[in-house]
């Protein structure tokens, strides 16, 4: 099977060893990937920010780079669900709509693709340790996706996880929000970290880098000995 790695930008730019984590996870269970060199953002900032024409103009770079992909997969959850955005935004356009609708149902965010789509709950991997999942807001609320990520995690060798509560509150990033309502995001950030301290958790492990690179900011800043992982990185360990 052959896939398009969507790497997404805050990896290319910020976080390159989860896309690193995530070929190698993919390339282990036997998968070739391949990286459409044209891919650039998903348009979700300008989205969130309301320019509309802006978003469609990135939409319309990435129908194109992704249009031979047999299937697009992605490490991250709030990066698939702008692509389900593309259909809406370009519905005056019937072509172009049609083409949004096939990269929408094409595309898998990568735990998604491992157990749906490569049926595999075990990819062998490793990591002692206790842990909690933060699930992110666009995994559950907007794509629904809530077992495939723990179904992989429990099967991780020596990784003990532990409930994370009040799992379901948002982190306080939401992308602009994090920058246009920073005192408000702040304080969620803060009781994300309260809630994750209250586990006992040596790792905090999420599926979008947004969510993980706020929570880990925070982290650092109040000095808390909590390492944070992309679950991409989690299944890689061995």
């Amino acid at each position: 099977m052959r896939v398009s790695l969507f790497v997404t930008c805050l990896i290319d730019t910020l976080q390159p060893h989860v896309g690193k984590a995530t070929v190698e996870v993919l390339e282990r269970l036997g998968v070739e990937v391949e990286f459409p060199e044209s891919q650039v953002c998903c348009g979700q900032p300008a989205f969130n920010s309301g320019y509309k024409q802006e978003t469609i103009k990135a939409a319309k770079n990435m129908i194109k780079a992704f249009e031979s992909a047999e299937y697009v997969v992605t490490p991250s959850g709030s990066c698939k669900a702008m692509f389900l955005e593309y259909p809406h935004l370009l519905k005056e356009d019937a072509v172009w709509s049609a083409q949004a609708e096939a990269l929408a149902a094409k595309t898998y965010e990568l735990t998604e693709f491992i157990v749906d789509l490569l049926h595999v709950t075990d990819v062998g991997a490793s990591l002692k340790g206790k842990a909690t999942y933060h699930t992110s807001c666009h995994m559950t609320r907007l794509l629904r996706m809530k077992e495939a990520p723990f179904t992989l995690l429990s099967n991780v060798k020596d990784l003990e996880m532990e409930p994370l509560p009040h799992a379901e509150n948002c982190c306080g990033f939401g992308g602009t929000f994090s920058v246009k309502m920073a005192p408000i995001s702040e304080q969620m950030v803060d009781e994300k970290v309260q809630n994750i301290e209250e586990t006992g958790a040596e790792y905090i492990i999420g599926a979008d880098c947004g969510c993980l690179l706020n929570i880990g900011g925070r982290l650092n800043r109040l000095h808390k000995p909590i390492k944070v992982m992309h679950i991409a990185e989690v299944l890689n360990s061995r």
